[in-house]
């Protein structure tokens, strides 16, 4: 591969992993009422409560008792995944963690809420971007 190809997936990948990271660490941060509460423009959750909602309804299967463990379980390693995809030790490993994880979330929001929601929040373009990160050759050439 020529060198400035190989310079540009690899400036690529970099981006990919900090973009892959902030949506992590937003989602987290949004949780957590960071960016404030939920009446605020952009805020999906604001509180944890808040997202134990949206947690029940892709996991329906689940008792209720176990839907707060399953969301703070997610919220965790998202947000282990976020700070490891940012300093980079093991990327290929949280980078296909990433993945995985964003791939079952958008098979839930389809299985359970419809296709639209998915491809609107670009989940699966999100899961790729992890697998490309996780998968694609570093200093080719």
């Amino acid at each position: 591969m020529d060198s400035r190809i190989a310079k540009l997936v690899e400036w690529t990948l970099r981006f990919a992993r900090l973009a892959l990271a902030a949506a992590f660490l937003s989602a987290v941060a949004d949780r957590l009422g960071l960016w404030g509460p939920l009446e605020t423009p952009g805020v999906d959750w604001g509180s944890m409560p808040r997202f134990y909602a949206d947690v029940a309804a892709l996991n329906p299967w689940l008792p209720e008792a176990m839907i707060p463990t399953l969301a703070w379980f997610v919220t965790i390693v998202e947000a282990i995944l976020g700070v490891l995809l940012i300093t980079g030790p093991y990327v290929r490993a949280s980078a296909f963690a990433s993945g995985v994880l964003l791939l079952a979330f958008a098979i839930a929001m389809t299985l359970f809420l419809g296709p639209k929601l998915p491809l609107n929040y670009s989940v699966f373009t999100a899961a790729a971007c992890a697998f490309l990160v996780a998968f694609v050759p570093r200093k080719a050439g």
